[in-house]
């Protein structure tokens, strides 16, 4: 009886081979080939952006900030791969341009660049690069800009933001100022070193050797110290300065006039009510007197 009941091995083989789907093998191997090509194409992704990280430290090795043209932008900033943030200036130096803003702008950027070139921080994560308007036209157009100088912040991800715009006309372009709005971007705190500027030293000295050789010269009679007259006009000197805005043109550092380096058109009003040139405090002062 129970090798009667018991079915043959046979027929347990043939139920086993009924239960395997047919398509199951073309789906395995397809699912093999697409791992392989998944594997293949983000080894090929890291191995070019190691190779865009590593041609980038060899600039900056070089020089703090590095040019680019229409190619190198479209290849070091807007193609991904991207793990690295670009802090770009958009300027115009060449001597036909006439941009005195883009120089003095320049400067500014320079400084910051060297400090974070130089500092004990440095890393591949942070960047920074120029692209001026006769070497990379198209790059103006592809970004519909029609100012310089203007910075921008292009993040590692996705597209840059309106608050990746430094806004230059409102807050300045001093070296500080850009060094807060690239830690508030990017989390990266640049310590601003400048070089060592004794001019302000020097003209303190002069100032007080003068005033020393004056009363040196009076010391017999200083009745002229208890004149009146003379403490009202300084005091209305220091008041008009102030007046005028000097004491902000200090602090923001903001630029002498705008040029637009398109029509050449130069601007010594500022358009907002926020803001200001140092040609606006020159004329106020003058109108003041």
């Amino acid at each position: 009886m129970g090798a009667r009941g018991a079915p043959s091995r046979r027929r347990l083989a043939g139920r086993r081979l009924r239960y395997l789907p047919t398509g199951s093998f073309p789906f395995l191997l397809l699912l093999l080939l697409l791992c392989i090509q998944l594997g293949g194409g983000q080894k090929k992704k890291e191995n070019l952006l190691a190779e865009k990280v590593e041609q980038l430290m060899e600039w900056s090795s070089r020089r703090s900030i590095f040019r680019m043209n229409g190619d190198k932008f479209r290849k070091f900033i807007k193609a991904p791969p991207r793990n690295y943030s670009m802090i770009v200036m958009f300027t115009a130096l060449q001597p036909q341009r006439q941009c005195s803003v883009c120089r003095q702008a320049n400067e500014e950027y320079q400084i910051l660049a060297n400090s974070w070139r130089y500092s004990s921080a440095f890393c591949n994560k942070l960047f920074f690069s120029m692209v001026d308007y006769d070497e990379g036209t198209d790059v103006f157009q592809q970004l519909n800009m029609n100012s310089a100088p203007t910075f921008m912040h292009f993040p590692p991800k996705g597209r840059p933001k309106r608050a990746d715009t430094f806004d230059l006309q409102r807050i300045g372009f001093a070296a500080e100022q850009l060094a807060k709005w690239i830690a508030d971007r990017t989390d990266v705190h640049i310590r601003v070193f400048r070089p060592p500027n004794y001019s302000g030293t020097i003209a303190l000295a002069l100032l007080v050797s003068l005033v020393g050789g004056l009363l040196y010269l009076r010391r017999n009679n200083l009745e002229f110290i208890y004149n009146k007259t003379g403490w009202a006009m300084v005091s209305l000197c220091i008041v008009f300065a102030m007046t005028s805005g000097q004491m902000w043109n200090h602090i923001r550092g903001p630029p002498y006039a705008h040029k637009n380096p398109h029509n050449g058109q130069v601007s010594y009003i500022h358009g907002s009510s926020q803001a200001q040139f140092v040609a606006e405090s020159h004329i106020i002062l003058v109108l003041t007197f």
